[in-house]
């Protein structure tokens, strides 16, 4: 689970006045009611849920855009214009490091793992994992200073044996700043981590951030819908569609040509495609435990489910709807913007991994109402589960005592020199009868946009 994210140079996020990042956080604050919203272990309170508000251009998505900008870093190295990302307010930016810090649940343990690179020379200088423990105290596991070239590691993977394999994949990177050890110790290192369980951690964390730490866009779709095909709790996931009002009663796996699969794609995918299907059927039969494999295809208005058999029978599939009438079936396509927006969504509702979702924009193309009962409804299922969602929003019927929290109300305020700062609800002292939609409508605490007058006032 999620603990905190810092940030700093990066996009519109600077720094604070004390020189410090800015920080996001799933800590809980003061507040006692609605303790089913909150993780709790014994030596830490944390929420599963926080609603991020902010006006158009405030900085909600670039908090979004942060997080997903570390996790392809650690997973693909640096991604194609990064030198551009650090935060232009000032100009002596261009030449300072970014920041990025994200401490973790993991493994019924506390982690932090970060890392500062100067973007504009796409040169990593510094890189640290640590455990956290509930005493305040820090346990080193790895720490690099590319500056000076030194390295040093702690804690169980100085472990005989496994500390001089480490000694040596760390000084052939000690003064190379294009690459992070944390990523190196990803790459064809299987045998490493069956020969030595102390290695583990740098395995476990690598993973947490790339597969636990899932992050959507509004312009892109959040599922592939491979839960239905899956899961064979039909009733439940037809009663939660159901209960959101979109008239759909029932869903069928049917089956399609492939021909039509490949119809619906550019020549491009066709060619890379066929291209997987070759490779994978060659390594089933360099492999005879492999009864077959599968591709899951998913664009914004179409899905299809590609199956593949140890006989090499190719079989597709694509999902369809009934509303009402059982024999009259309906395509993704033909489901409405606010449809299939929720669809995808009831991933995050049905999930039983422990994963955080980041979803900018949860209320494009939904009804307030809907918005409403979907967070609702999330609130329900995680009391049950290790699940986190973080949102970011403009909607104003969630800032309801009622539903949540006041620790799990955030907001992003542009400064008038461009730069972002997030906040807290709690960091506010409103009082615990305040109607908080109407403060926030009125501006009371940021994050809403300030217009100027379009059409100047003539005078008489």
């Amino acid at each position: 689970m999620l603990i905190r994210f810092n940030v700093k140079n990066f996009l519109s996020f600077s720094e604070r006045e004390d020189g410090k990042s800015e920080e996001f956080s799933m800590i809980t604050g003061k507040v006692r009611s609605k303790k089913e919203h909150v993780y709790e272990d014994g030596k830490i309170k944390l929420l599963k849920f926080a609603a991020v508000y902010g006006a158009n251009a405030a900085g909600k998505s670039n908090l979004v855009k942060a997080l997903d900008f570390m996790q392809r870093i650690v997973v693909s190295g640096l991604p194609k214009g990064h030198t551009d990302h650090y935060c232009k307010v000032t100009e002596e930016s261009k030449e300072k490091e970014s920041y990025f810090e994200l401490e973790i649940l993991l493994n019924n343990k506390y982690y932090a793992y970060g890392f500062e690179v100067i973007l504009n020379q796409s040169r990593f200088i510094s890189e640290w994992l640590v455990e956290l423990t509930s005493d305040n105290r820090e346990k080193l596991i790895f720490s690099r200073d590319i500056n000076e070239g030194t390295y040093e590691l702690g804690g169980e993977v100085k472990a005989k044996g496994l500390i001089e394999k480490l000694n040596v994949y760390a000084e052939d990177i000690q003064e190379d700043g294009s690459v992070l050890f944390l990523s190196v110790m990803n790459q064809n290192k299987k045998t490493l981590y069956q020969q030595f369980k102390q290695a583990a951690i740098f395995q476990d964390v690598y993973m947490w951030i790339k597969n636990n730490l899932d992050i959507n866009y509004p312009n892109r779709p959040i599922s592939d819908y491979s839960y239905m095909a899956e899961t064979e709790n039909v009733e439940k996931i037809c009663r939660i569609i159901a209960a959101f009002g979109t008239g759909i009663t029932d869903f069928q796996m049917v089956e399609i040509p492939v021909e039509k699969v490949l119809g619906h794609l550019p020549k491009k995918i066709q060619e890379d495609l066929l291209a997987d299907i070759e490779k994978k059927m060659v390594e089933m039969k360099e492999d005879m435990d492999l009864g077959g494999f599968g591709f899951v295809m998913r664009s914004y208005r179409n899905f299809f489910m590609i199956n593949i058999d140890k006989e090499e029978n190719i079989i597709c599939k694509t999902i369809k709807f009934s509303h009402e009438k059982k024999n009259v079936l309906f395509e993704l396509s033909e489901e409405s913007d606010g449809t299939v927006r929720l669809l995808d969504l009831l991933e995050v509702l049905l999930s039983g991994k422990s994963k955080t979702y980041i979803i900018d924009e949860l209320d494009r193309c939904l009804h307030p109402s809907l918005t409403y009962k979907f967070v609702e409804t999330f609130l329900e299922l995680a009391s049950e589960k290790n699940i986190q969602l973080i949102v970011t929003t403009h909607e104003s019927r969630l800032l309801d005592f009622d539903l949540l929290r006041r620790d799990e109300i955030w907001f992003v305020n542009k400064r008038k020199s461009g730069e972002t700062d997030i906040y807290s609800l709690e960091e506010y002292n409103a009082r615990f009868d305040q109607k908080i939609d109407k403060a926030y409508l009125e501006g009371r605490y940021g994050g809403v946009p300030v217009f100027n007058t379009i059409f100047p006032i003539r005078e008489v």
